[in-house]
């Protein structure tokens, strides 16, 4: 079953009627979309076990985020979010390692796609990072010069200095690595992407390219 376009359009629905009023008389629905989208992500998880065998200790509910938004620090009162969102890895949905992540909504609602890499990492973190990939720079030139992923996900999705960080020569010859605070891969995904129903199956063969840079961050920061 293609549920996908019913779920773009409760998206697009809730995007002029963003209130709890309005979910409470289309709980049926939602609830009826979010347990699609959970099987989904279920078939997923179960295909990169496959290559990542820990994430099969996980579950789709435990690596779904919630629905609701956290208005508590925004201006933006809206209580839902206008997407669904899941987070997994070896380490479950820890922000503190590298690991994967899939979004599925309306365009101008975050960008809607698959995400792989290490995300507003501690200071700590970032250093230990930033070090290990200096030091073993053939290694990892090696792997994100991967022409299939370059392919997939190209160039580097996050923050980024505007000069090389304290402690590194400023013309130092990585100085493009080095100030990335965030080290992020990124594959756009449109809708007609996620309304193929083997979706789940082409994203974890997707994710499996970004394994070599998410094993190299994360035993970087084990270290």
């Amino acid at each position: 079953m293609n549920y996908m376009p019913d779920l773009y359009e409760f998206l697009d629905e809730l995007s002029r009627n963003n209130c709890r009023e309005w979910l409470d008389a289309n709980r049926d629905r939602y609830k009826r979309l979010r347990e699609l989208w959970l099987d989904d992500i279920s078939r997923m998880l179960a295909a990169v076990s496959q290559w990542e065998p820990a994430v099969a200790n996980y579950t789709a509910r435990q690596c779904a985020y919630r629905f609701n938004r956290d208005i508590r620090f925004s201006p933006d009162k809206s209580p839902y979010k206008l997407y669904f969102s899941a987070a997994f890895g070896a380490n479950g949905k820890n922000d503190r390692y590298a690991g994967y992540y899939v979004h599925t909504g309306l365009p101008g609602y975050g960008d809607s796609g698959l995400y792989g890499g290490l995300y507003c990492p501690e200071m700590p973190v970032l250093r230990k990072v930033r070090k290990a990939i200096i030091d073993n720079i053939e290694e990892f030139e090696m792997i994100i010069g991967n022409p299939r992923m370059a392919a997939k996900f190209p160039g580097w999705v996050g923050n980024v200095l505007k000069t090389v960080p304290k402690g590194w020569e400023r013309n130092h010859p990585q100085a493009h690595l080095l100030r990335l605070k965030e080290y992020g891969k990124y594959e756009p995904c449109d809708s007609t992407w996620f309304s193929d129903p083997d979706w789940p199956l082409r994203a974890a063969d997707d994710f499996q390219l970004l394994k070599p840079l998410v094993d190299f961050i994360n035993y970087s920061i084990d270290e």
